[in-house]
């Protein structure tokens, strides 16, 4: 038996920890705790949220007009 930290009254304690700190608490007095402090705090991280996408590939590049030999000039010209 320990005397709760908030009833005052020698029970049956769980020891939780709220704040950083310890407390030893009745089953009585946490009930209405645990229901005020339901939904506070940080969310529970879910497994299935996490999605795995593929590797990006490299975009196929069009091939590179041919090689020109050096000092042959690139025509450019325009049929009407």
């Amino acid at each position: 038996m320990i005397l709760c930290d908030w009833c005052g009254q020698a029970k049956e304690c769980l020891q939780k920890e709220i704040d950083g700190r310890q407390f030893d608490i009745c089953a009585d007095c946490w009930r209405p705790i645990e229901e005020k402090l339901k939904d506070k705090g940080r969310p529970k991280r879910r497994r299935d949220d996490v999605v795995f996408l593929p590797p990006q590939m490299a975009p196929e590049r069009e091939p590179d007009e041919p090689k020109r030999p050096p000092g042959q000039p690139k025509i450019f010209g325009r049929l009407n």
